[in-house]
């Protein structure tokens, strides 16, 4: 099955860049999100070689800013006639001093920023052309590392770690796809989250000290059974690791902590 428009967030390196290469081999139309201009520019001639029928545009922002995010996708809300599917694939790892605490623009704690508030803004402003393009799914890219968010210390401004703020946001991501989904009910628009592979080889595992042990090609094949696969049309609200419909931490189920945290976000994403 190949989708006629798929947008994929952080497609300049990593398993960003192997899910370019990868939907581009099938045709149809790739829109590719990067922060650095002239990688994703590398990487869309790349993808462009990759099959004749394909069609590749590029839609560069920061992510960690939030202003970014929302005038990225008022661009392809005004040049995109379709939009069957949304990969929030981009990430902000643990970080080469994860010690030291980092915050977006907006002055939020940066992995809350690029991981949940960003992937979460940019569905949100996109809802318009995926609704109209339906049947259309989003993939959330999260991850098995997940922790408890602690609402009292949400940005980390006390017992800072990287890795730990990195897993909150990953947990973030994955309550919201469940409050999103419920939320699309009906209108033929799915969002699922996957854990696609355990320390793949990017950059960001290397970064932060930790040995890969998986390609970024293990990655990819259960991404894109979920956003391609026709037997997964109608399955929305679940969260993956890898091929397998897996349970995610105890809070993603807890609906007063998942209203608590869809509060806190409409409030922080304007």
């Amino acid at each position: 099955m190949t989708l006629r428009t798929t947008l994929i967030t952080g497609a300049t390196q990593g398993m960003g860049r192997a899910l370019a290469l990868d939907l581009a081999s099938r045709g149809g139309t790739v829109l590719l999100h990067g922060r650095n201009r002239t990688r994703l520019e590398a990487v869309a001639t790349e993808a462009r070689a990759t099959c004749p029928d394909v069609t590749v545009r590029t839609y560069p922002a920061d992510l960690s800013d939030l202003d970014e995010v929302h005038a990225m996708a008022g661009r392809i809300l005004a040049a995109e006639p379709y939009l069957d599917g949304l990969i929030n694939n981009a990430v902000a790892g643990g970080g080469a001093e994860p010690l030291t605490r980092e915050v977006s623009r907006q002055g939020h704690e940066l992995r809350f920023a690029v991981n949940h508030l960003a992937p979460y803004a940019l569905t949100r402003d996109l809802l318009p052309l995926l609704t109209a393009s339906a049947h259309a799914r989003v993939v959330n890219v999260a991850s098995i590392g997940q922790e408890t968010i602690d609402f009292a210390n949400v940005m980390l401004e006390r017992d800072y770690e990287g890795l730990r703020a990195y897993c909150r946001s990953k947990l973030a991501m994955i309550m919201a796809t469940f409050e999103l989904a419920a939320e699309l009910q009906g209108t033929g628009v799915t969002v699922n989250a996957l854990h696609p592979a355990h320390l793949m080889d990017t950059d960001g595992v290397r970064a932060y000290g930790l040995t890969p042990v998986t390609s970024t090609d293990e990655g990819v094949r259960p991404t894109v059974r979920l956003l391609l696969d026709p037997e997964l049309v109608t399955t929305t609200g679940r969260y993956f690791d890898q091929f397998t419909d897996a349970r995610a931490h105890e809070q993603a189920y807890d609906t007063k902590a998942r209203e608590r945290l869809m509060k806190l976000t409409h409030t922080l994403i304007g």
